[in-house]
């Protein structure tokens, strides 16, 4: 998800970063309004509402996070909620603990609801004339009312079990042991895998329909965000929860590659890449890697400071991994290093392949679809 967002800024040491579905939930807001004939101003409002709702929810995650004793990274907002990375692998691992997982999965939708009936009681407070219960909840003609209704129902649609959703992460480990019970340990990581990725299609697919039912295009919208989740949830349970025919390095590495010299020239190393749609280059040093480099730098480097050598500008800190370990083991270990643009892959001193998130996802679907055609013809 993070390479379809952009960042908005730092705040406390820790990024945030935008979804780009939350501009794509704008336009479409912006075209159903003039379609109803709503005023563009109220949409946009209603939009800020939402956008406000969302800060508020992960505000309180980020506070739990520190409680926690979890060192933020950084915070993808989504029109869902949000997403978190953590700086350290030891705060990823920690994260990951069931118990802290459940806990930090229920902060989100309890502080959307609490701030839901807080708002609540201040409109009626303020406006008792407002019946809160009134049909639209969510309309750019009633603001006041769709500002309390938006926390709610975020808070409640968290609580679905669905990627990317709190729900997911607060029902799967009890999903899981359930399932082992009375199974091998594979077949209960299967049953636990499945769940992603089958019910969670059915219940995006019964938002998209009960917002077409209800004339609610927020709800309407926010089915088909949970839908893309849902495929998401698929890939990655095929990645990391069959046991019994788990994801290796080796499976989705590139095994063809070009490096760079560390005595390069900027200028060189930027011909050789014009020549290859490779966008991460390792960097060696008399056969041993020694760092790595992006075109992007090379390319920056080179109109800030002039033609210098590639050492100049690599990245030195790797994360480095074994052509056997297990994708869904390391990953939280390379997500918390820097320089986690290029996972060199390594058998002894010498480099056997590359991970890039580019080369990455592709290579999942295309292992999905492998190993769908070949369970098919074992069939």
């Amino acid at each position: 998800m993070r390479g379809w967002s952009f960042p908005v800024g730092r705040f406390f040491g820790v990024e945030v970063r935008i979804h780009a579905f939350f501009l794509l939930l704008l336009a479409v807001a912006i075209g159903f309004g003039s379609v109803a004939g709503e005023v563009g101003g109220r949409t946009v409002t209603l939009w800020f509402l939402l956008f406000f709702a969302v800060v508020v929810r992960q505000c309180a995650q980020a506070l739990a996070a520190v409680w926690f004793d979890l060192d933020l990274r950084g915070v993808l907002l989504l029109p869902t909620g949000g997403l978190m990375t953590y700086a350290t692998p030891e705060a990823t691992k920690r994260a990951a603990e069931p118990a802290i997982e459940r806990r930090m999965a229920l902060v989100g939708p309890l502080a959307s609801i609490g701030f839901g009936l807080f708002l609540a009681a201040v409109v009626l407070t303020a406006a008792p004339g407002i019946n809160l219960l009134e049909k639209p909840w969510i309309a750019p003609s009633h603001l006041l009312r769709a500002m309390v209704w938006l926390n709610l129902l975020l808070g409640v649609l968290n609580l679905l079990p669905v990627f990317p959703l709190d729900g997911a992460h607060l029902f799967r480990r009890a999903i899981a042991g359930a399932a082992g019970e009375g199974k091998g340990e594979p077949e209960a990581a299967n049953s636990a895998a499945s769940f992603g990725g089958g019910p969670s299609h059915w219940i995006a697919l019964a938002l998209v329909i009960a917002g077409l039912l209800l004339g609610n295009m927020w709800l309407t919208i926010m089915g088909a965000f949970v839908l893309l989740g849902a495929q998401m949830e698929r890939r990655s349970a095929i990645a990391g929860n069959d046991s019994s025919d788990p994801v290796l390095m080796r499976d989705v590495m590139l095994t063809q590659f070009s490096t760079l010299s560390a005595s390069d020239t900027l200028e060189d190393a930027l011909q050789r890449a014009i020549h290859t749609l490779q966008d991460v280059f390792p960097v060696v040093r008399g056969g041993n890697l020694v760092g790595a480099v992006s075109r992007q730098n090379i390319v920056e480097a080179l109109a800030t400071s002039g033609n210098s050598y590639v050492q100049g500008v690599m990245t030195r800190s790797l994360q480095t991994v074994l052509p056997d370990d297990s994708l869904v083991k390391t990953l939280p270990r390379i997500r918390g290093a820097q320089g986690e643009h290029l996972v060199p892959v390594m058998e002894g001193e010498r480099i056997v392949g590359i991970i890039t998130p580019q080369n990455l996802s592709q290579s999942m679907d295309l292992l999905i679809q492998s190993r769908r055609l070949r369970r098919t013809e074992d069939e």
